[in-house]
Order: C-alpha cells, then structure tokens, then sequence
C-alpha cells in the first residue's frame, strides 16, 4: 500500500507520514525543503521517497503526477498549502498567487489526475486538508478563506458525484479549526485559541476516512459545534465574528 503526501515536511502532513509509517505504508512525501525531507526519510520505519517540488509551479505539480502515477497510489493527500494575513488592499499580491496556485491549482490537478486511475481500479482514498475557514468569509484573511471553500465544496461534489458513480474510492476533506503547526508563523499570525494537537488531527482525519468512510472531517468539539450554530445565524453576524477573531490573530 502506498500513500502520497504533499506538504510532507512539517506539521500535519509530517505526523500522517508517521501516522501511515506505523500501518506500513510505502510513502512518496512531496515538499520544498530537501533537508527535512531527508532527515524525515531517515528516521521512518517503512520505505519512503522524497520528491522535492514546489507546487505553485503548475508545471512542477504536472512532473509530480508524471513521476507517480505508475506507482498506483492508493492514498492521495492534498496536505501542502498556506495562509496570508492583512487587509485585502495591503497584502502582497505575489503572495496571494502563489498561496491560490498552491493551496487550489495543485490541489485541483493533483485530486483530478490521481481520482481518474483510482476510478479505473475502482479503489483508493483522496483527502483534501481545508480548513474550519471554508465555512464562512474571512476578513484580514480573505483570500486564503477563499481558497479553503473551495477545496471544500470541490470535495464535497466529487464525493457525490463517486456515491452516483457507486465508486468504491473515498474522497473526503479535513476541516480542523486552529493546529498547533508552523501556519501560524508564515501566515503572520497568532492563534486567539488554544490549538488542537497536529499528531491528534493527523490520526483522527485519516481514521475518520478509512474506518468511518466520512466525507466531512472536523476534529474537535468545539469546530464542530461552531459549524452546526452557524446555520442559524446572517452572514453579517459570521463577518463580524470573523473580523474579530481573526483581528485578535494580528503578531
């Protein structure tokens, strides 16, 4: 069995390497930083490749499916991604495109060429990291909460449309509120609640998807009941929530 993780280095992406490592699975890890990606293959006890590549460059997420596809992946996870903080008209705009062609151009190739070979085989698992921030607008954080809606309601259709299909590959997309992870620090921001454990969010995602076969994932209680309240509430009440928490994130 073999799983494919982008965004491998740190974080999340890192302890569902280590997750997946303990079920022995074969993994292909896929970041930018070659020494930790070397120093992450050393230290795992299951067969790991590292693949260096940095996925705003479409170009370099077209290599990456060429160099895996024969590999028949039966995990995808779409892990690698990032956050910009500050007013829409001040943020750097390089920036912003680069986090839109990281956080959904690779996402939308990557989830696209691997779902088409594990139709044929009619096997396989897709799971597409978003985040609690799909769930609403996000002023001072408003296009990186664009780009996490998307990644959620990309999942949602193509579960629905497997389930028509009567497909047996899972898609499924994770939706934690804050991780105690380095997202904080490259997106210029601090946390105004205490975050959940990475290795607690990489384990319960990936249980939740194989064992539980569920298409929504949201770790924590409290994630889970802020997306249940929010139906009943405008959404000028979720913008001003919104601007306040995420006012409260500014270093």
């Amino acid at each position: 069995m073999k799983a494919l993780i982008t965004g491998a280095s740190s974080g999340i992406g890192l302890d569902m390497a280590r997750y997946l490592a303990t079920k022995k699975y074969e993994l292909i890890l896929v970041a930018r930083n070659k020494e930790k990606l070397e120093e992450i293959q050393s230290t795992l006890p299951t067969k790991v490749t590292i693949i260096v590549a940095d996925l705003s460059n479409e170009q370099k997420v077209k290599e990456l499916y060429v160099l895996t596809k024969k590999e028949e992946i039966d995990i995808l996870i779409n892990n690698a991604g990032f956050g910009v903080f500050g007013d829409f008209t001040t943020t750097e705009l390089s920036k912003e495109i680069e986090m839109i062609d990281t956080n959904i151009k690779a996402l939308h190739i990557l989830t696209k060429s691997f779902l088409k070979d594990m139709e044929k085989r009619n096997s396989g698992y897709i799971l597409n990291v978003a985040s609690s921030a799909a769930f609403q607008p996000g002023p001072l954080m408003s296009t990186y909460y664009a780009t996490k809606s998307y990644v959620y309601q990309l999942t949602e259709a193509l579960w629905y449309e497997q389930k028509k299909k009567k497909s047996k590959v899972q898609i499924s997309v994770l939706c934690p509120g804050p991780v105690d992870t380095n997202f904080n620090n490259v997106a210029g921001v601090k946390f105004g609640v205490k975050p959940l454990k990475s290795t607690y969010v990489a384990k319960y995602a990936i249980d939740q998807m194989m064992q539980k076969k569920k298409m929504l994932i949201i770790p924590g209680f409290k994630m889970k009941c802020a997306k249940f309240f929010g139906r009943f509430v405008s959404d000028k009440f979720l913008l001003r929530c919104a601007y306040k928490i995420q006012k409260k994130k500014a270093k």
